[in-house]
């Protein structure tokens, strides 16, 4: 398992045990993290469980294709960490990977 953090736009923390191969998206739903939406189910057709990507980690999570990079154009106050969480794969490089939930979605 990877440990990864979703924080809340409140500040509330999600500290998740997610299995690799999964999204961040997924694991957001499955333990309730607020804000993210998640409408089209993770098939990178909305921009409604964008989060912003810690900077400590924009690295090793990397850059946004170009369907997803599409998609954000309709996200809500996009910052050059934003990120779609159903486009990141969680894999062991990414244990401790903290993300951020905007204040709304799009």
């Amino acid at each position: 398992m990877t440990k990864i953090t979703l924080v809340a736009f409140d500040g509330t923390r999600f500290d998740v045990d997610a299995e690799n191969g999964s999204t961040v998206m997924e694991n957001a739903i499955r333990n309730s993290v607020p804000g993210i939406e998640a409408e089209c189910g993770g098939a990178c057709a909305c921009a409604t469980c964008h989060v912003y990507v810690d900077d400590a980690w924009t690295d090793k999570v990397g850059t946004p294709e170009p369907m997803e990079e599409d998609m954000l154009d309709f996200a809500y106050d996009v910052r050059p960490t934003s990120r779609l969480s159903c486009q990141i794969k969680v894999r062991s490089e990414l244990d401790g990977l903290v993300v951020h939930v905007p204040e709304r979605q799009a």
